[in-house]
């Protein structure tokens, strides 16, 4: 039997696919397809690191290993939803809760000594930050809006915050002395095993990394971020934001670069609070607490220290001292320096940019805002895209064009593949990427705290992406732009393997351009106000960023967009978007028994799921499935049911219902199959019979606190039971 993997992740879509999995194993077994699920979430990832401690009942399969291994097959057909990557904050609140379950898991060992802590902190080390995309992405990103999406957006326009010409909110970046300036690239000759090393200034050597293991015509980079000049660039711009009236902000990504942002995150904790520092660092470090866990976590762990009122004291002067500070919850006085994965560049600089270039204030208010980027390798993208809403006014979403993109991922390519290799430096010296043979291959000069990384991308993962990218050309008709500076190191090795595949392909009139990113922005922007559609070719973190930037702009979010990724062996991961885990739909489904979450990305990576399958597995019927649903998906944007805002009308839950009515009834209606069409003619009747009663069942459980028996691991029984609280609905599906 054909068979699909429905991945298990965290918050908000975890508690959608308890609601929606037995829609589509109901409907999918009619076309002789299993749709099973593997637990990739969070919990899941910490207790699979120890079996060895876990009773025989506790123990659960490494999932993760097993769908990395399948995605090299051609039989690969995996639905990834959006899960949680970890910050160390979230690591340790999710361990906590596994430890009340009774799991005999060892506390995150922040300092650790002997080698069972040592050993205790890899295991955690594996699965903090993006621990689940490297693993399964063994392709390259097609990313876009489909069609139904775009025409709705343009029918139904979202609300876009007004620009001024003489808006103060800008960019600040390093520039120089940063990753971007550092860089240094090698393209590798043979397959060999590289080994990386600090040299301190008297000699003594010491392994960061051996056994990297690298393939002939593979791409290897090293750079670091001087740290002395980090914290004068974070001064200088704490003192500009005071200067200039604006709010002061700081745009990082420590969930998936989870080794340099966050220490980059505790030098802005620190600058930002230099007096603190100054006077109670010492005894804050003996405590144990880390500015790089953030304001917050430093907040919640004074009151046990003999000095924790003066430090209090010294927090509120650094407050009132300082430049107003951008708010993550001006009510609650949660700020940008609170927690390291509160403030994500690539949703919290889109955002700003829609809200007029702001961000909320201490006292409430919308206000322009200093947006700090510090490494210069993409801040000017977002400096790009707010010097035009300045002078041409925000965007039209009835009107303007889309940024599809082609995003090199395949085998951990580039940054996202470098946490193991990123290194806060011990002491003065160098250090040195050394091929097997002793030849140095890279090699910096560095100082005490510098951070210093690598990271490789693989010669079969960028003749991949540069195939992709001609074939979206190709199907598209649209641009194709390569963001690549080729005064970046990494980026000059690449453009010369583009220069050496493209010819490999028939790119007869076709329009394949190379423009630095600074300058592909610009180029897609005036494109964008004409209508027209370009298609961005990046890289692996640009990916990131643009699959957001982009369709928050254009939909008003990133959680609309069809993700495939075609496996480079055949098979294929069917994304369904972005928009993290939503934990704010979380508290509210617990508090008022009212879940936000949008499954529409889900909606699209099953329809583009079935569709693959049909074709490898020889399934007709899948066929149908993918066709059905995807008109299914277009008559419920039309009628617009996407959960609701507040309390009182459709939820997640009702959305579904809908979704499984449209979907029924075009199963009913096709003449590809007249059998599946007599199948589900008897449900469609019977859903659209039953829908006040349905709905009714839906929402009547509102408003009253919901008990789904823990935030990281729910309670399967507890969840299902407040997921599905219709039982029309439930009798109707198990009718099939």
């Amino acid at each position: 039997m054909a068979k699909i993997i429905y991945t298990h992740t965290d918050e908000a879509p975890l508690l959608a696919t308890y609601s929606f999995l037995p829609i589509i194993q109901a409907y999918a077994a009619k076309a002789g397809v299993e749709v099973e699920t593997r637990d990739i979430s969070l919990a899941g990832r910490i207790l699979a690191q120890f079996p060895e401690r876990l009773t025989d009942e506790q123990r659960v399969e490494d999932a993760l290993a097993e769908l990395g291994e399948l995605a090299t097959k051609p039989e690969a057909n995996i639905i990834k939803l959006p899960n949680i990557s970890a910050s160390i904050p979230q690591l340790k609140a999710a361990v906590k809760e596994l430890q009340e379950k009774g799991y005999d898991l060892p506390d995150y060992p922040e300092n650790p000594q002997s080698e069972e802590d040592k050993e205790t902190r890899a295991k955690y080390d594996k699965v903090k930050g993006s621990a689940v995309n490297p693993v399964l992405r063994e392709g390259n990103s097609d990313r876009r809006a489909p069609a139904s999406v775009k025409n709705y957006a343009k029918a139904h326009p979202h609300r876009m915050g007004a620009w001024s010409s003489d808006s103060k909110t800008n960019v600040a970046t390093m520039g120089k002395d940063d990753f971007f300036s550092n860089e240094k690239s090698v393209v590798i000759p043979a397959d060999d095993s590289l080994t990386i090393k600090h040299v301190a200034a008297d000699g003594t050597e010491t392994v960061l990394k051996e056994g990297v293991k690298v393939l002939a015509g593979e791409v290897v980079d090293g750079t670091f971020m001087n740290v002395a000049a980090l914290r004068r660039f974070l001064t200088e711009q704490i003192a500009r934001a005071k200067a200039e009236d604006v709010l002061f902000s700081v745009h990082l990504k420590a969930t998936m670069m989870k080794v340099s942002d966050p220490i980059i995150f505790g030098h802005v904790v620190q600058a930002f609070f230099p007096t603190l520092f100054e006077q109670y660092g010492e005894q804050l470090a003996a405590a144990g607490i880390s500015p790089n866990d953030g304001l917050g976590a430093l907040l919640g762990s004074v009151a046990s220290l003999p000095e924790g009122d003066a430090i209090k004291a010294a927090i509120e002067a650094g407050l009132a001292d300082g430049p107003a500070m951008a708010m993550v919850d001006s009510d609650k006085g949660i700020t940008n320096l609170h927690v390291p994965s509160d403030v994500i560049i690539d949703a919290s600089m889109p955002a700003m940019i829609r809200t007029s270039g702001h961000m909320w204030g201490p006292d409430g208010e919308e206000a322009d805002t200093l947006a700090v980027i510090p490494d210069s390798s993409y801040a000017g993208v977002y400096q790009t895209v707010i010097d035009d809403c300045r002078a041409h006014g925000a965007f039209d979403p009835s009107t303007m064009g889309s940024v599809p993109n082609v995003g090199l991922m395949a085998k951990a390519a580039e940054e996202y593949g470098s946490h193991d290799k990123t290194f806060e430096v011990p002491a003065a010296g160098q250090v040195q990427v050394v091929a097997s043979n002793g030849d140095v291959l890279i090699q910096h000069d560095v100082e005490p705290g510098d951070i210093w990384r690598a990271c490789q991308t693989k010669d079969a993962s960028i003749r991949d992406w540069v195939k992709l990218a001609v074939t979206r050309a190709r199907a598209t008709g649209s641009p194709a732009v390569f963001w690549l500076d080729e005064h970046r190191a990494h980026d000059a090795n690449l453009i010369a393997k583009i220069n050496e595949y493209l010819p490999e392909h028939d790119t007869d009139g076709l329009t394949i351009e190379i423009m630095a990113p600074a300058e592909a922005t610009a180029y897609s922007l005036e494109r964008i106000r004409k209508g027209e559609d370009t298609i961005s070719v990046t890289g692996n973190v640009l990916r990131d960023y643009n699959t957001d930037l982009f369709p928050i702009l254009e939909l008003g979010t990133s959680a609309k967009m069809l993700s495939v990724v075609p496996l480079m062996n055949g098979g294929g991961l069917f994304e369904t978007g972005a928009g993290g885990s939503a934990p704010k739909h979380v508290q509210q489904l617990v508090k008022e028994n009212y879940l936000r979450w949008d499954s529409l990305g889900e909606f699209f990576a099953l329809a583009a799921s079935f569709e693959h399958l049909a074709g490898y597995a020889d399934n007709a019927r899948a066929k149908v499935l993918a066709d059905t649903l995807d008109k299914a998906t277009g008559t419920f944007l039309e009628k617009d049911k996407s959960p609701t805002r507040r309390i009182g009308g459709i939820d997640n839950r009702g959305s579904h219902f809908y979704l499984a009515t449209y979907w029924a009834q075009e199963l009913a209606a096709q003449s590809e199959d007249a059998e599946l069409a007599a199948d589900f003619k008897a449900l469609a009747e019977r859903l659209a019979g039953d829908e006040e009663t349905i709905v009714a069942e839906l929402n009547g459980v509102q408003g009253s606190p919901a008990d789904i028996g823990g935030y990281y691991q729910p309670d399967d029984a507890k969840a299902d039971k407040v997921m599905r609280p219709s039982q029309t609905l439930n009798e109707a599906l198990a009718s099939l």
